[in-house]
């Protein structure tokens, strides 16, 4: 009988992780994979893992990774939330991130930052705004926000819980806690029509309905500034709660023109002209 090949080393990683609910460490993925494929070399486990992850900024080190590129191909599966953590990479959640030439030539590993397709709508507060899909998938990556313990929910088809699809519209998030209890957050813009509180409403009732099984649900209005109508609209709900979102700015230094120093001539051949 023929002996069934090997996968190739990042497939083995692939497997590893989605073995584990699409979140592991290192070393989880690395005792997986030898126990699963003996004679695998560790260190090979440990080199593959970076070249796949979008973020980790040694992946350029590595022949698969030294071109210019955004990320999207076969080998760019996995982010790095933490040092030693690794989690199945989704852009709706991490962000687009892409391998590209620094000022200096250098490849570097960067997070593209672009502005969003006009279609997209916008969360105002103040006199600045926040598009609303990169807020979704902001809170997404830091569920703990709104409270401490929560995951993003998955489905038994696999349908995780960032803009979870219902049949009358798509859930904002959706979160399961330590208990297994799930969790509504829907973010609303600046307006807030009379809708908003039905709106949230609508979606706990659904997934209380058809999700729960009999476990509790609660659910999380959040908004830049919750008017007092919509406190109102909701006061006798004990399940919904609402949050007020805030931005910090961050300054950093950026190096004048005259602080960088120029390349050095390399061509021997060219020389200063008298």
């Amino acid at each position: 009988m023929e002996k069934q090949p090997k996968p190739f080393v990042w497939q083995m990683i692939k497997e590893a992780v989605e073995a584990h609910g699409n979140k592991a460490s290192n070393v989880e993925v690395k005792n997986w994979v030898i126990e699963r494929y003996p004679g695998t070399n560790a260190n090979t486990i440990l080199n593959q893992i970076i070249v796949c992850t979008v973020n980790h900024e040694s992946r350029t080190h590595y022949k698969e990774n030294q071109r210019v590129r955004r990320c999207g191909e076969m080998l760019d599966f996995l982010y790095r939330p933490a040092s030693g953590r690794l989690e199945m990479y989704d852009e709706r959640i991490h962000g687009v991130w892409e391998i590209a030439l620094d000022e200096h030539g250098v490849l570097v590993v960067r997070e593209v930052r672009e502005i969003r397709e006009s279609q997209n709508e916008e969360v105002f507060f103040g006199s600045g705004c926040i598009d609303a899909a990169y807020l979704r998938g902001y809170l997404a990556k830091n569920l703990n926000l709104v409270e401490e313990g929560l995951e993003l929910y998955v489905d038994v088809f696999g349908n995780d819980g960032l803009e979870y699809k219902t049949e009358f519209g798509s859930i904002d998030l959706l979160a399961v806690d330590k208990d297994e209890a799930l969790v509504v957050v829907a973010i609303k813009r600046d307006n807030y029509p009379d809708v908003s509180s039905g709106q949230i409403l609508k979606f706990h009732n659904w997934v209380k309905r058809h999700l729960s099984f009999g476990k509790p649900v609660r659910s999380y209005l959040i908004g830049s500034d919750i008017p007092e109508y919509v406190r109102y609209s909701l006061a006798e709900c004990p399940d919904v709660y609402l949050k007020e979102y805030d931005l910090s700015i961050r300054l950093k230094e950026v190096p004048k023109i005259t602080d960088i120093i120029p390349s050095k001539i390399t061509n021997p051949s060219f020389s200063t002209p008298l």
